[in-house]
C-alpha cells in the first residue's frame, strides 16, 4: 500500500466541510410534541432524577452515562508535535471521539483543559466524572500523565485510561505473543530491549513484565543510553522502577544477542549493525511514528529471519491503537466497570493474538487486496476486521468480571456477543475495502470535466491518495487557473491534462466513431464536433481505446444527457443490459436501489435483469445480496398492475435459477424491518433486504432523493453496470468526496 499524501488544503477542507468539526450530537428519543417535551424535561424528568438519587446505579439505566467516554487532554504532547496547547489539541480529540463511535459504537465527547497543572486536571476530571462511564486521557506529556492517571484511578470509580501509554502497550503485547510463537520462544526466556522511556515505552515494559517477561531480561534505554541501577542522570521514579542490573551502557551494547527490540523513540535510532547483532529469529517492533527506528526493508536486508512490526499502515504488522482502546472501553462500559486493570488489558492482547491466528474473512482480504494468513507478515489483526467488535469486548468483560471490577456482570455471554454484532457499521468497512482495492488496482482514471473545480479537486485527491493516475480532460491554462484558485497550484505538475488539441489519437478516435455512427445519420463534420469538442464523448473515446482504465463524469450535466453522449461510444442502453444502481448509506446500513438511471418503465424481464445487476454490485462490495421487489402491496394485496409486474419479476428469476435470495412483491417496511417481515413466515428472504428493485425510474429517483434530503443518507451512485468498460456518472450536486468515491468504484470495476 502506498503512503497517502495529504495537503494542508485538503486537511483543512475535511475539517471545515460540510460543517466545522468532526461530529454532531443527535437526540436518540422523540422530541417533536408537547408530550415528548414533558417526558424529556419537566415534569417527566423528575421521575428518573428521583430514581437515581435513591439508587445511583440506575444512572446507567436512565442516562447515557453507561455508553459515554470523555476524551481529555491539555495539549502538552500532541501527536509528536509537542506542547501546542489545549485548543490546538481539539481536532485530535474530536478525531479520537469519532474513532470510539466508528469502531465500537461508544459515544465520546472531547474535553480540552487549559492548564498544565496536574492537580487542576485531576480536580477537573474528578468533578466531571459522574457524567461519564469512562475517561480516556490523551496527549498529556510525561511525567504529568503518570501522576494524573494514577491519582484519578485512586479517586474515581470509573475506568481511567491513558491511551498513549496503554493503547500502544496492549497492541504491542498482542503482536509479541504471536511473534514469539512463530519464533519458537517463550516470553519468560527472551531478552528484551526497549528504546524510548516515555509514557508508551514504560507502559509497554510494565505490561510485558506482568505477562511473564523476566525483569532481569528486560533493558530500557533512553536518549542517554541504558537505564541501569545506580544511574542518576535523567532519571525519575518511573524509569527507576525498570532500571536493570547490567554492565551495558549503550543501545548498541544492549542489542547484542537480544531476542526482542521494542522501539517507541525516533526515526533511525536503530542501525543495521545493531539488528545484525541480535539473536536468531529476532523480533523487531519499530513503532516510532511517522517513521520507524529502522524500516522493514533495512532490517530484512541484514536479517531475513526477523519478524518486523511498525506503526505504519503501509507496512505489514501495524501496531495501531485503534485495535485496542475502542474495544477495551466497550467491554468495560458494558459491565459498568470501576476500572480497566492489567488483567483486562492482557485479556485484550490475548484475544487480539488469537484472532490473528484464525482464518481471515474474505471481506478483510478483499479490503487489503491480498490474502492474509497467520505468519511473519500477519501477527496482528487489521483495524477493519469485522470480528473485532464481538471478539475483544467479551474477553475484556470476562476479565473484568473475574477480577471484581464489574458492577453489573453479563449473564448471557452469547447474547452479549450477538448484541455486539448488531453494533457493527458495515458502511465504513465497505468503503475502506473498495478504496484499498482501488489502491491495489492503480487505475488511470479519466476525469471528463476538467473545467469544474470540484472535479479537479477530486482528481488531485484521487492521485494524492495513492489510488492511481488522474487524467483530466480540459484546457491546461484553465485547469491551472482553477487549481490556483482552489489553493492547489502545485498540483498542476502532478495531473496529466488531455484534450483534443494535444492528443495524437484524435484521428483514430474519429475513425472509430464514424464507423459506429455513420448509419445513424452522422456525417464526418458531426463526428469531428463530437470527438473534438464534446468532453464526454472525447473521454469515452479515450476509455474505449485503452488510453485510460476508467471514466468519471456527470458532475456538470444531467445524467440522462451524459448517458446519451456516452452511448455514441459504448452500448449503455436498457436493451443492452445497462442498469443504474445507487447505494444508500444510513445509520450503519447500506441498501442498493435500482434502476435509478437507465430503465424508465421496466417490464418483468427488465426488473429481473436489474436485480441480477444489483446483486453483482452487492457482491463486488462484499455484500451477500438479498433482493426485494418492492411495491405498495404485499404478496398479492391490494391488486394492481404495478404490483403484479413486481411479482412476475420474481417468477423470471425462478426461471433463470439465480444464486441469490429474492422475494416480492412487498412493501418497503416489510423488506427492511425484520419485525414486519415476521408477519409473512413464508418469505424466502433470510433477513432484511439489502437490494430494493422498484417499479420505475421515477420511483427510484424519488426514493433516493427523499432519503438524501430528509434522512441525511449518504448516496453513492448511480453506479452504472452492464457496460463493457468502467464508467461511473456523478450527480450534478456531487461533492468532491462523492466524485472520489465514484472514481474508486470505477477503479474497482464495480458494475
Amino acid at each position: 500500500m502506498s503512503r497517502t499524501k495529504i495537503t494542508p488544503e485538503e486537511a483543512l477542507a475535511y475539517h471545515l466541510e460540510p460543517r466545522p468539526g468532526k461530529y454532531d450530537i443527535v437526540a436518540s428519543t422523540p422530541m417533536a410534541t408537547q408530550r415528548d417535551l414533558s417526558l424529556a424535561y419537566s415534569p417527566g424528568v423528575a421521575v428518573p432524577v428521583q430514581a437515581i438519587a435513591d439508587n445511583p446505579e440506575t444512572a446507567y439505566d436512565y442516562t447515557v452515562k453507561g455508553n459515554m467516554v470523555a476524551v481529555v487532554s491539555n495539549g502538552t504532547s500532541i501527536l509528536g508535535m509537542g506542547n501546542l496547547g489545549a485548543l490546538a489539541s481539539k481536532p485530535v480529540m474530536e478525531g479520537k471521539a469519532v474513532l470510539f463511535k466508528r469502531f465500537a459504537d461508544v459515544n465520546a465527547i472531547d474535553i480540552e483543559l487549559d492548564t498544565e497543572d496536574a492537580d487542576e486536571i485531576i480536580r477537573a476530571v474528578k468533578l466531571m466524572s459522574p457524567t461519564f462511564g469512562g475517561i480516556n486521557l490523551e496527549d498529556i506529556k510525561a511525567p504529568e500523565c503518570f501522576i494524573i492517571e494514577q491519582r484519578l484511578k485512586e479517586i474515581c470509580d470509573i475506568p481511567v485510561f491513558h491511551d498513549d501509554q496503554h493503547g500502544t502497550a496492549v497492541i504491542c503485547a498482542a503482536g509479541l505473543i504471536n511473534a514469539l510463537e512463530l519464533s519458537g520462544k517463550r516470553i519468560q526466556d527472551v531478552r528484551i530491549v526497549l528504546n524510548g522511556a516515555g509514557a508508551a515505552g514504560i507502559a509497554c515494559l510494565e505490561l510485558i513484565k506482568s505477562m511473564g517477561a523476566t525483569p532481569d531480561n528486560c533493558i530500557m534505554c533512553d536518549t542517554k543510553g541504558v537505564v541501569y541501577q545506580g544511574r542518576t542522570e535523567g532519571m525519575n521514579q518511573w524509569k527507576s522502577a525498570h532500571a536493570a542490573r547490567t554492565d551495558h551502557r549503550t543501545l548498541e551494547e544492549a542489542m547484542r544477542g537480544a531476542d526482542v527490540f521494542l522501539g517507541v523513540s525516533a526515526k533511525g535510532a536503530v542501525t543495521q549493525d545493531m539488528v545484525a547483532s541480535m539473536a536468531d529469529n529476532p523480533v523487531i517492533f519499530a513503532m516510532a511514528n511517522p517513521d520507524p527506528e529502522i524500516t522493514p526493508e533495512e532490517a530484512h536486508a541484514v536479517r531475513p529471519d526477523a519478524i518486523v512490526a511498525t506503526g505504519r499502515s503501509d507496512y505489514p504488522n501495524q501496531v495501531n491503537n485503534v485495535l485496542g482502546f475502542p474495544y477495551l472501553f466497550r467491554g468495560a462500559l458494558d459491565i459498568h466497570a470501576r476500572a480497566i486493570n492489567d488483567e483486562m488489558k492482557i485479556a485484550c492482547a490475548e484475544a487480539l493474538a488469537r484472532l490473528a491466528r484464525e482464518d481471515v474473512p474474505d471481506e478483510v482480504a478483499m479490503a487489503y487486496g491480498r490474502k492474509l494468513s497467520f505468519g511473519r507478515d500477519y501477527i496482528i489483526p487489521t483495524p477493519f476486521d469485522p470480528r473485532l467488535i464481538y471478539v475483544i469486548p467479551p474477553a475484556v468483560a470476562r476479565a473484568g468480571m473475574d477480577t471484581g471490577v464489574a458492577r453489573r456482570p453479563i449473564i448471557d455471554m452469547k447474547a452479549y456477543e450477538q448484541s455486539l454484532k448488531s453494533r457493527m457499521d458495515p458502511t465504513a468497512s465497505i468503503l475502506q475495502g473498495v478504496h484499498a482495492r482501488a489502491r491495489q488496482a492503480q487505475a488511470r482514471m479519466i476525469f471528463a470535466e476538467g473545467d469544474d473545480p470540484r472535479v479537479l479537486r477530486a482528481a488531485v485527491a484521487y492521485q494524492r491518495a495513492g489510488l492511481g493516475r488522474a487524467l483530466v480532460v480540459g484546457r491546461e491554462n484553465d485547469v491551472r487557473e482553477k487549481l490556483e484558485a482552489a489553493g492547489l497550484a502545485d498540483a498542476v505538475r502532478e495531473l496529466e491534462v488531455v484534450n483534443a488539441a494535444n492528443t495524437r489519437h484524435l484521428e483514430a478516435y474519429k475513425d472509430f466513431l464514424y464507423k459506429r455512427l455513420q448509419r445513424d445519420g452522422f456525417d464526418r463534420q458531426d463526428i469531428h464536433r463530437l470527438a473534438a469538442r464534446d468532453r464526454h464523448v472525447f473521454a469515452a473515446l479515450m476509455l474505449q481505446h485503452g488510453h485510460g482504465d476508467g471514466l468519471v463524469t456527470g458532475a456538470t450535466r444531467k445524467s440522462a444527457h451524459v448517458l446519451n453522449l456516452i452511448n455514441h461510444v459504448f452500448d449503455a442502453k436498457a436493451e443492452d443490459g445497462a442498469v443504474g444502481v445507487t447505494a444508500l448509506l444510513h445509520k450503519g446500513k447500506i441498501v442498493l436501489m435500482g434502476d435509478t438511471l437507465v430503465h424508465e418503465w421496466p417490464e418483468p424481464e427488465d426488473l429481473a435483469t436489474i436485480a441480477e445487476r444489483a446483486a453483482g454490485v452487492a457482491r463486488s462490495l462484499g455484500i451477500e445480496p438479498r433482493v426485494a421487489f418492492v411495491s405498495f402491496s404485499n404478496f398479492g394485496y391490494p391488486v394492481s398492475e404495478r404490483a403484479t409486474k413486481m411479482y412476475r419479476a420474481a417468477d423470471v428469476l425462478d426461471r433463470r435459477r439465480v444464486d441469490f435470495e429474492y422475494e416480492g412483491e412487498m412493501t418497503v417496511d416489510v423488506a427492511l424491518n425484520p419485525d414486519q417481515m415476521k408477519q409473512y413466515p413464508f418469505t424466502r428472504l433470510s433477513g432484511p433486504a439489502n437490494i430494493l428493485v422498484v417499479p420505475a425510474r421515477h420511483s427510484a429517483s424519488i426514493s433516493v432523493k427523499l432519503m438524501q434530503e430528509m434522512a441525511g443518507a449518504t448516496v453513492i451512485g448511480p453506479i452504472l453496470t452492464g457496460v463493457k468498460k468502467p464508467i461511473q456518472l456523478c450527480s450534478t450536486t456531487a461533492t468532491v468526496n462523492d466524485i472520489v468515491n465514484m472514481a474508486v468504484m470505477a477503479a474497482c470495476k464495480i458494475g
